[in-house]
């Protein structure tokens, strides 16, 4: 499984998923909590929002490319 560097406390757990016509374990990450380690780091909240769009919800690290969740989409909120 590929795991992203630096956000370990975001991880939700191992899944399987259906891709490229197999059945692949990885890893799911919430991406709220991703937010809130960015914003630690000190990014605003919109920019910490556009750099988990693009540089990891944007990314493919081939088959087994973790899975990012938003389980309460706070967009509005900060």
């Amino acid at each position: 499984m590929i795991k992203y560097d630096g956000y370990d406390e975001a991880i939700l757990g191992p899944a399987y998923i259906w891709r490229d016509q197999t059945t692949v374990s990885v890893l799911v990450y919430d991406a709220e909590k991703i937010r809130e380690i960015l914003m630690r780091d000190g990014m605003s909240h919109e920019d910490a929002r556009e750099f988990i769009e693009f540089n990891i919800e944007g990314g493919y690290l081939g088959i087994e490319t973790p899975v990012v969740v938003w389980p309460n989409d706070i967009w509005d909120e900060e």
